[in-house]
């Protein structure tokens, strides 16, 4: 399987605090790969560096092993699309906000406007086309933003904990949707965690970070029953009983 994001030697620091130290991680093409660890371990400094967001103190990424260059980074940003926790929408119609991005990409309004609709279909969301988005509850809004990330057709899609500030009953619904999506598509994912519920019905690779280094890659089984380190497997313990279903 081809490499189509690596990131080599990132530090990132801030006051002279590390908050960030990998030698080397990689996103495979076509896979759904997590990044799991507790609050500051440097997940969402992680998703900004390789996302193109966040210029590390030191350190190189590649996209498709071409090497991301200070004046190239808008070229490859162009080629991601990033969900964040809290959807960020314009003062404007739903259907607007999920067309937006096409329009400044260059699409013309109609074929943006078509592609806004399907994705919005897809995520179950059509009927929210012509209301505020601001106005949205937390579901709808995460079903628009992942709408609005998907009509851009990216390479790379990246997603920063989208669905932990949602109830449970609203959570299951919107990650079931998602799941499918993603199966049907086969796009090249990157999201971080800290549920392992999530990484469970999700991903196919799990990178577990703890305090900025990245300390086991492998299955989601393979990190849940031979954590590598203390720190991991305390912090998987608090969530064996949820899991036990998946074993």
């Amino acid at each position: 399987m081809n490499t189509i994001i690596e990131g080599k030697n990132i530090n990132v620091q801030m006051k002279k605090k590390v908050l960030l130290e990998v030698e080397r991680i990689e996103l495979k093409m076509g896979e759904v790969l997590a990044v799991i660890g507790p609050n500051g371990a440097g997940k969402s400094t992680l998703l900004r560096v390789l996302a193109l967001l966040q210029e590390p103190r030191q350190g190189e990424i590649y996209f498709k092993g071409e090497k991301v260059a200070p004046k190239d980074r808008i070229r490859f940003r162009r080629k991601m699309a990033v969900v964040f926790q809290e959807p960020l929408f314009l003062d404007a119609t739903v259907i607007e906000n999920v067309a937006l991005g096409l329009k400044i990409r260059g699409v013309n309004a109609r074929e943006a406007k078509e592609r806004a609709e399907y994705w919005l279909q897809k995520f179950k969301a059509e009927e929210l086309r012509n209301r505020w988005a601001k106005a949205l509850s937390g579901g709808e809004a995460q079903r628009v933003s992942l709408a609005r990330a998907f009509a851009l057709e990216p390479e790379v899609l990246f997603l920063d904990e989208p669905f932990s500030n949602l109830d449970v009953f609203i959570r299951e619904s919107v990650i079931s949707d998602f799941a499918e999506v993603l199966k049907t598509t086969g796009i090249t994912t990157f999201f971080i965690t800290h549920d392992l519920k999530e990484v469970m019905l999700l991903a196919d690779r799990v990178a577990a970070l703890m305090g900025g280094r990245v300390v086991q890659e492998g299955t989601p089984r393979e990190l849940v029953e031979n954590p590598a380190t203390k720190d991991l497997e305390k912090f998987i313990e608090s969530w064996k009983r949820i899991l036990k279903s998946f074993f």
